[in-house]
């Protein structure tokens, strides 16, 4: 079950069936809720989608999520129904209580160096940020922008395989594609791309992402997240973009 619309300051708490299944607290152009909504898609769990205007946050939520932010996962089946925060643990969490499809390697060696890349993965996101937040880009047009890319075009590259995980998307691929996602928004924001031949590893990784049922499901294409970003950057985050655009209109 899912509302495309936020709930705001003035919201009362949603209800819901005692149906045992997980609440997942959300913010539909959240990056970091998006490797959640990933991983329980991708292992088909059950799950309620609860979505929140983070600018201004609804009184109640405050009860549910210690950190105020999203991704919160309500685990509803267990006592007291604690909640997760912070979308690592919880996808760790959700690949050792539904192990019938496993995401992360089984070698702890290979597990090891994956989380390594997650983590290193940060770098990144920092990088990306500050391209899609900057009013000003032509002062970022001297960095080399993609730099932090290139580790993840070799490992790739060495690994010999379509995706991270294999012969199928893994947890690495999951935690870092809500960027990847995200890079078609640079060229209707910044009109940038990433280079055919410096990232032809990775660009067919990313062809190949986008077929994935997962990927599918949560799936926005760039021009949307561009239109996110601007409305972010110009200090109104339209988190209901997507509610309106969906809306119908009253019959006369």
């Amino acid at each position: 079950m899912s509302n495309l619309q936020h709930f705001t300051l003035d919201s009362t708490k949603p209800l819901f069936p005692d149906d045992g299944i997980l609440k997942l607290y959300s913010m539909r152009f959240c990056p970091y809720a998006h490797r959640v909504h990933l991983v329980l898609d991708a292992k088909n769990v059950p799950h309620h989608d609860i979505f929140i205007n983070l600018k201004e946050k609804p009184e109640w939520f405050r009860e549910v999520s210690s950190s105020g932010k999203v991704p919160a996962l309500e685990l509803v089946r267990e006592p007291g129904h604690p909640v997760l925060i912070e979308s690592l643990i919880i996808c760790d969490y959700l690949d050792e209580k539904y192990p019938e499809v496993p995401l992360w390697p089984k070698d702890p060696l290979q597990k090891a160096k994956d989380q390594i890349l997650v983590e290193r993965f940060g770098q990144f996101i920092t990088t990306f940020y500050r391209i899609l937040l900057n009013p000003n880009p032509a002062d970022l047009e001297s960095d080399d922008i993609f730099a932090g890319l290139a580790i993840y075009e070799e490992e790739l590259k060495q690994r010999g395989t379509d995706f991270f995980g294999g012969s199928a998307p893994g947890m690495l691929d999951y935690m870092i594609w809500p960027w990847c996602e995200r890079f078609a928004a640079l060229k209707y924001d910044r009109g940038l791309v990433l280079d055919p031949e410096r990232f032809s590893t990775l660009l067919k990784w990313r062809d190949l992402m986008l077929q994935d049922r997962a990927v599918k499901i949560f799936y926005l294409d760039g021009e949307t997240h561009a239109k996110y970003m601007k409305s972010r950057r110009d200090g109104n985050p339209d988190y209901n973009m997507l509610y309106k655009a969906t809306k119908r209109p009253k019959l006369e």
